[in-house]
Parts: structure tokens; sequence; C-alpha cells
């Protein structure tokens, strides 16, 4: 049955024609962006345990550049009267975290149009294949030709797929990043400038990276 299912599957591949290199292209293109992206938006990467557990605590911590954290941090060092400029900067990591992501956006709304290029061009060849005796298309290779036309589209659609799911999970680690940088940066400019809260209003303190997650 798994032999079956291989040659057909390849089959499949070779009927897309040469829209099957596109398709490749944007199908490892794809793979590349996620596995990437996942790897650089790690936790350790992002938000170290260690650096949030300070900050939050309101312990003093230096800088560093191998982590979103840490660049904040440094900045914050380097620029201690900056507030509007230590946020700036914070969209900037957040940028950064989002490189690459908008090329998935391309590729799950192009890949399919690349596939439907390939079964129109397959139906106009099926349409194409007459038997000289009755003048008509041969019914069998008709229907043959028509399903395997539709190849192109099949590739396209499940590359589509695979592309928005890896989309949308990307967006979500971005996003949550973002929350809790934003309320680290709060809290390091609440501490270099001396004050926690606005007089008379009362508010618990985050004092653990775990209420952040």
């Amino acid at each position: 049955m798994f032999l079956f299912s291989l040659v057909d599957g390849i089959r499949v591949i070779k009927e897309a024609g040469f829209l099957i290199y596109p398709l490749g292209a944007c199908s490892l293109f794809a793979v590349f962006v996620i596995c990437e992206r996942v790897f650089a938006l790690r936790n350790a990467a992002i938000i170290p345990m260690d650096l949030a557990e300070s900050v939050l605590q309101g312990r003093s911590v230096p800088g560093s550049q191998f982590s979103a954290l840490g660049r904040i941090l440094s900045f914050v060092e380097r620029h201690p009267a900056d507030d509007e400029g230590a946020k700036a900067y914070a969209r900037l990591e957040i940028m950064k975290m989002e490189r690459g992501v908008s090329y998935l956006d391309v590729i799950y709304t192009g890949a399919p149009l690349l596939g439907l290029i390939g079964t129109v061009s397959g139906l106009l060849a099926a349409f194409s294949v007459i038997d000289p005796n009755t003048h008509m298309p041969d019914p069998a290779k008709f229907t043959e030709s028509v399903g395997y036309a539709l190849s192109a589209t099949l590739i396209g659609l499940v590359i589509a797929v695979f592309s928005l799911v890896g989309n949308g999970y990307l967006q979500r680690r971005i996003d949550h990043h973002s929350a809790r940088l934003d309320v680290l940066l709060e809290r390091i400019l609440a501490h270099r400038s001396g004050h926690q809260t606005l007089p008379g209003i009362e508010a618990r303190p985050i004092t653990s990276s775990r209420e952040l997650l």
C-alpha cells in the first residue's frame, strides 16, 4: 500500500510539470523560514529566565548582546535619560523578531496561484488529446489527464496550508514575546527612575517571570 502511494505521489509531482520547480522552491524556503524563526524565537534568545527574574525583582543587571532583553538593558545603560529612545529600541527588537515571517504571507498566497497555472495548462493539454477515429477527446486519456492536471493545484494548496500554519504559530510567538518585553521594559524604566507606581494607586508588583508566561 505504501509503495503504491509512493509511486502515485511521485507521479503527481511529475504531472505538475515545470511548475514543480517554483513550487518546490517555495516549499523549501517556507521550511527554512519556519525552522530559522522557531530557533531565533526561543526563550533563551529573547527573554532569558534569569534576566527576567532579575528585572522583575528590581536588581541591577548588566546587559548583553545574546538576547533581545539583554540588548535593551545595554541600550538603557548607555542612554539612561532617554525613555522614548528605549521604547523605540524595544520596537526595533520586535521588528527583528518579525524578520522573514512576511515571506510566508507571500508563499501561502502565491503557491495556490502557481498551482492553478499548472492546472489550467494541464487541462489545455487534456483537451488537445484527440482520437483520430472519432475526432473527439479519448475518454480514458482525457479522464486521466484531467485528474493529474489538478496535481499542481494540490501541491500548491499543501504548501499554502503548511505556510499558513507556520505563519500563525510564529505570529503568536512574536506577540507573546512582545507583550512580555513591554512589561519588562516598563519595569526597567520604573526601577531606574525610582518609582514603581503612581501616587495613590496600589498595584501588586510582578515578582516572578512565571507570571509573564
